[in-house]
C-alpha cells in the first residue's frame, strides 16, 4: 500500500522546498519548453518569475503543481523526488501547494464563500469547522461585504482576490501564482502583490509569474528569469 509522503520523516530532510536539478520538460514531440533548468528554493523565500511571453512561466508552475512531468533531470518538493511518488499520492502533496490562475477559474453557480470553501469541502470537512476561518480570510482580502456574491457579479479585482483566498484557505507551504496581476489595472495590481507579500512574512513560499517588470522592480524581490526556457538570472533581478 502506498502511503502519503507528508507522513515520514525522511522527504522533508532536504531543506529547500522546492529542487530542480537539470530539469527539462517538452509537450509530447515538441520541442523542449523548458531547458537544463538548476535552482533551489528555501521555506519563506519570495521569487518572482520573469520572462517574455512564451518563455516557459506557466510550464514551470505546471512542473511544481505536478500537472506536468520533467522529460528529463531531477524535481524536488518537500525533499521528495516526484519521479518516486505513486499517482494516488499526489494529491497528498498538492494539498501543500496553493495556485492562483490569471483567468481565477471560479465556479460561477457558487457564491464567493462557497468558491473560498470548496478545497475544505473536497477534503471532506464540515461547515461548522470552517464557517468563521473562510469568512476571516474573505475580510482579510476586502470581501467581507461581498462574501454572498456571484463570480459574475464581481470586477476583476474582486475575483483575483477571490482566487487569492480559494487558494490558501487550507494554508499551503507553497503559493503558485499565474499572472495575478494581468487582468486589474496597476493600482489594483499593487494591493494584490502586498496580498502575497503579507502572506510570504507569515511563513508560507512564494512563486510569483509575471510580465510586469515595473512590478518587480517595485518590489525588490528576487527573479527566476526565462528566456527561451532557459534559466538566466536566480536571486537577483535581471
Amino acid at each position: 500500500m502506498s502511503r502519503n509522503p507528508n507522513a515520514t520523516g525522511a522527504p522533508d530532510a532536504d531543506p529547500a522546498v522546492v529542487r530542480f536539478d537539470d530539469v527539462s520538460m517538452r509537450y509530447g514531440r515538441a520541442p523542449e519548453t523548458l531547458k537544463d533548468l538548476t535552482f533551489t528554493l528555501a521555506p519563506g523565500s519570495f521569487h518572482f518569475v520573469t520572462g517574455a511571453s512564451g518563455a516557459g512561466k506557466t510550464s514551470l508552475l505546471k512542473l511544481l503543481f505536478l500537472a506536468a512531468k520533467p522529460s528529463k533531470g531531477l524535481m524536488h518538493l518537500f525533499g521528495q523526488d516526484v519521479s518516486t511518488v505513486a499517482r494516488e499520492d499526489q494529491p497528498f502533496l498538492r494539498r501543500r501547494i496553493g495556485v492562483v490562475y490569471q483567468e481565477f477559474k471560479l465556479l460561477e453557480h457558487m457564491s464567493a464563500f462557497d468558491n473560498t470553501a470548496l478545497p475544505l469541502r473536497i477534503e471532506g470537512r464540515k461547515p461548522d469547522s470552517y464557517r468563521n476561518d473562510v469568512a476571516e480570510l474573505l475580510a482579510w482580502v476586502g470581501l467581507k461585504h461581498r462574501m454572498h456574491a456571484m463570480p459574475a457579479t464581481l470586477a476583476g479585482g474582486e475575483k483575483q482576490r477571490l482566487a487569492i483566498a480559494r487558494a490558501v484557505v487550507n494554508r499551503p507551504e507553497i503559493l503558485l501564482a499565474d499572472e495575478p496581476t494581468g487582468n486589474v489595472d496597476p493600482e489594483m495590481g499593487l494591493r494584490i502583490l502586498k496580498l502575497f507579500v503579507e502572506l510570504n512574512r507569515l511563513g508560507t513560499t512564494v512563486l510569483f509569474a509575471t510580465h510586469d517588470e515595473d512590478l518587480v522592480a517595485r518590489s525588490g524581490m528576487p527573479v527566476l528569469h526565462l528566456e527561451n526556457g532557459r534559466l538566466t538570472a536566480h536571486g537577483a533581478r535581471p
